[in-house]
């Protein structure tokens, strides 16, 4: 297991060239601390779309990643920078892109498969700083 500090988080937030954005939506659970981070970095809207997958032991707790609660929010013109924590199979992000169908949308995780990856030579499972 690779641990992560925010610090070393925080400073490759710093190297990274994201594009403009006006709103950040993390995918909860588990891409709401990274969610945060961004949007505090990027001075801009933070909102959490609400999807479950995995079970806190990363195991599927679903056969595919369910919509907890419906998003109805007004996004059209807006640009978004989707987030979540791993993006290993990308079927997480997948179904939260489903819901923003239609907007314009670039998707970011701290490891994995994305258009923005902070971490993309970590290939190991990671301990963040914010989970126990």
């Amino acid at each position: 297991m690779v641990p992560l500090s925010f610090k070393q988080i925080t400073e490759r937030l710093k190297t990274i060239d994201f594009p403009e954005v006006d709103v950040v939506i993390g995918i909860g659970s588990g891409g709401v601390p990274a969610a945060t981070m961004l949007a505090y970095h990027l001075d801009t809207e933070l909102l959490v779309m609400t999807l479950n997958y995995r079970d806190e032991k990363n195991n599927p707790r679903y056969n595919e990643p369910k919509v907890l609660e419906k998003a109805n929010w007004k996004l059209e013109g807006k640009r978004i920078l989707l987030v979540d924590d791993v993006s290993v199979s990308g079927k997480t992000m997948e179904a939260a892109l489903k819901q923003l169908e239609g907007l314009n949308v670039k998707t970011c995780a701290m490891k994995g498969k994305a258009e923005f990856v902070l971490f993309p030579e970590i290939k190991d499972c990671v301990k963040w700083p914010w989970k126990p």
